[in-house]
């Protein structure tokens, strides 16, 4: 398969997660807000943090739907499910017993499910990275030979 392929698939992914994700929030707000006032974290700052998080992906979804700013949107997506990949550690370690405020499918999953599913995705972004810098780098050098031939 075609690293572009790839990329393609992967992006896809993560605009499927990241809108069903969003969207599933949006509809309860509330409830996730709440979950989020009971994280010692983000107690103090819940909603604006459950806002935050419901706009940063709406908005690398679109990133990852443009061709043109696909890129930035799989590195948005990395640093994404970096930062919940952390929130899902540090909650099963100080407050295991608090629910999930994802949206959907993915608030069934136990955390321990949870942690893997991000993790999984984490590599998924980098790989469609390091998949899309070496195409890159590709098309550089096919430039470059193609100058230094005529």
């Amino acid at each position: 398969m075609k690293k572009s392929m790839v990329v393609e698939i992967i992006s896809a992914l993560f605009v499927l997660l990241f809108l069903y994700t969003a969207l599933s929030k949006s509809l309860r707000i509330d409830s996730t807000v709440n979950v989020l006032k009971k994280t010692p974290f983000f107690s103090g700052f819940s909603e604006f943090t459950a806002w935050g998080v419901v706009v940063s992906e709406y908005i690398v979804a679109v990133l990852l739907f443009v061709p043109r700013t696909r890129k930035v949107g799989l590195y948005s997506s990395l640093i994404l499910m970096t930062g919940f990949t952390l929130y899902i550690g540090y909650m099963k370690i100080f407050v295991s017993d608090l629910p999930c405020s994802c949206g959907g499918v993915i608030s069934k999953m136990t955390w321990s499910q949870h942690l893997i599913f991000n993790i999984i995705f984490g590599f998924l972004a980098l790989l469609a990275i390091l998949l899309l810098r070496r195409s890159n780098n590709q098309k550089f050098e096919n430039t470059i030979s193609k100058v230094a031939y005529t």
